[in-house]
């Protein structure tokens, strides 16, 4: 930029962080007015061909659209905090519910191993979110690079669906923290929530939860830093409490109890691993917090991967106490830590096992206030939603307006709706997006624009549907019959045969500057099939809801997220032209 044009930016006023104009919330052309509207309307289809193939790149997701924001956020973690980070994202009451859950009704003894399988499929996810948040250090996380890799339209459905997935989450996860405050005080099960003549299943208000969610948010608000500070202090004292489950799990095991070890079979451990699968949720929330690492290099591959190593081994060796303190036929599937302790005359324990959970579920929050709010202003900054909320405030550095707007929504839907409700609506959006993450690290090893010959392009989609396929294939026998193995002959060595392919006939377009997942394409692309084979082992009606939520996302999409991101995408290339211009002359 030339001098005359930095000296022009510098002497515009400031301004201030508390604004309401109509050209804060949509400064965009197609909307400046009802003919613009309409006009923009009648060129949809036009519109969506430009988008739809057009790519970000790595310099504009993590240099040219933070000035969006206007302020930069302050970057004051390093990778102690992220560790803490993935503890406080990970471990909240799933381990302790879902355990007992899915060792009384598919795996038995051997929800060990199910806990194995579901940890190894995090952690395929865990390398090539890593190698993406180091390479693209954006606080988009999934968003921004998908947008770099496979272009605007899917990256907005995909992190549309986890976005909305991620609200309603907190929203249960507030609930739960209700419930559980409830039992530590030793009251009746919904003594502590308001009840209605609403319809059922919304008939029980919840202001404690909705109480929960704003408190956590103003902490996030604040400080990043104050809210690692009090998210490591809250984590050290859930790790102390597993760790005292652990311990006295051991000491009071009787070996006999793992025995039958598989009663139903490895058909058994697949279904309970793909249910605990959502026990390692949250990883991903490590990513979004790249603009505020000191060191993103450094600190973000120790933070994601020494994190989800830490908390693997301890889920297998929580899940393997519990199966040698009872049989897996008298496990409580409510209670089942805390029924446990009392069969082995440790009936106090429950009050630990409970605070233990209200401190995970804290930590959940505190730390999904934080991640979705980053989440929601890169969206912003890209002008798929208004880009008010994109803004970072000066003094906190932290992006207020899209912690709001999270807040709102999760505290309404936690008010007015049942934890029974709000479970049912776990969908596939979760693996959807590990699966498209995994098949976007492909893409930017084996594709780069203007360098990559057309035939290899032709090549790798080839490749792509073929290990996508298959996958489907395998995932598709499983839940059709599990117990045979005819289908398997055809799938597997299809899948094998297409990732072989793309090993031998294509050369890697892009090396890793500093961290790089390793044996690619191997790695990525049994991430791809480990996801969508626990896709295939939910229930049908989670595909009913990821369908619906799609279309919701495709009406928006293009009734204002296609319009909004024409214009910017247009406005910028006008932009750098003057600027080439001016630098010309």
């Amino acid at each position: 930029m030339s001098t005359s044009t930095r000296e022009n930016d510098e002497a515009e006023p400031q301004r201030g962080y508390w604004r309401w104009s109509k050209q804060d919330f949509l400064p965009e052309e197609s909307f400046q007015s009802w003919n613009n509207y309409v006009s923009a309307l009648s060129q949809t289809w036009l519109r969506f061909k430009d988008r739809l193939f057009s790519r970000s790149d790595d310099a504009t997701e993590t240099e040219e659209l933070k000035k969006q924001s206007e302020h930069d956020m302050k970057r004051c973690l390093n990778w102690w905090d992220l560790i803490w980070f993935g503890f406080g994202a990970v471990i909240g009451a799933g381990i302790f519910v879902l355990t007992g859950q899915e060792a009384h009704n598919h795996a038995g003894a051997a929800i060990v191993l199910s806990y194995v399988a579901s940890g190894f499929s995090a952690m395929l996810s865990v390398f090539c979110y890593t190698e993406f948040a180091v390479e693209v250090p954006s606080a988009g996380g999934s968003f921004a690079y998908l947008r770099v890799e496979l272009g605007d339209f899917v990256a907005f459905i995909t992190a549309g669906n986890i976005l909305l997935e991620s609200v309603i989450g907190s929203a249960a996860v507030a609930r739960s923290w209700t419930s559980y405050f409830t039992s530590l005080l030793n009251r009746p099960k919904n003594s502590l929530r308001i009840k209605t003549n609403l319809k059922e299943g919304y008939n029980l208000l919840d202001p404690i939860a909705s109480g929960v969610l704003v408190i956590a948010s103003v902490i996030t608000i604040i400080s990043t830093r104050k809210t690692s500070f009090l998210n490591w202090i809250a984590s050290a004292i859930n790790t102390a409490v597993i760790i005292f489950v652990i311990i006295a799990g051991f000491v009071h095991a009787d070996t006999s109890n793992l025995s039958p070890f598989l009663p139903y079979g490895a058909k058994g451990v697949f279904q309970a691993a793909a249910i605990i699968y959502f026990a390692y949720g949250g990883f991903d929330s490590i990513a979004t917090m790249a603009e505020e690492t000191k060191k993103p290099s450094r600190d973000i591959p120790i933070g994601l991967v020494g994190s989800m190593s830490m908390i693997t081994v301890i889920y297998c060796l929580m899940a393997l106490s519990l199966s040698m303190m009872q049989k897996y036929t008298e496990i409580d599937t409510g209670a089942a830590f805390s029924i446990a302790f009392q069969s082995v005359g440790m009936k106090w324990a429950k009050y630990v096992v409970a605070f233990g959970a209200l401190k995970g579920m804290t930590t959940v929050l505190l730390v999904a206030r934080l991640s979705q709010a980053r989440y929601i202003t890169h969206i912003a900054r890209c002008h798929m939603i208004p880009p008010w909320f994109a803004l970072v405030h000066p003094k906190t550095g932290t992006p207020i307006n899209a912690t709001l707007l999270i807040t709102v929504a999760s505290a309404i839907i936690a008010f007015f709706t049942g934890l029974d409700v709000l479970s049912s609506l776990i969908s596939v959006s979760t693996l959807f997006v590990f699966m498209m993450i995994s098949a976007a690290l492909l893409v930017r090893r084996y594709y780069v624009r203007g360098v990559t010959p057309r035939e290899n392009l032709v090549k790798l989609v080839m490749f792509l549907v073929i290990i996508i396929g298959s996958s489907i294939g395998i995932s598709a026998f499983w839940g059709l019959k599990p117990n045979g193995w005819l289908g398997y002959t055809v799938t597997v060595p299809v899948w094998f045969l297409g990732t072989l392919g793309m090993s031998l006939f294509l050369t890697q377009q892009r090396v890793p500057k500093v961290w790089g997942v390793p044996f690619v394409p191997w790695l990525p692309s049994l991430s791809i099939a480990t996801n969508v084979f626990l896709m295939g082992s939910l229930e049908y009606d989670a595909f009913i809801r990821f369908g619906v939520c799609t279309v919701v996302m495709l009406i928006y999409y293009f009734l204002f997220g296609l319009h909004a991101t024409y214009d910017m995408a247009h406005q910028q290339q006008m932009l750098k032209s003057k600027v080439d211009q001016t630098e010309t002359i």
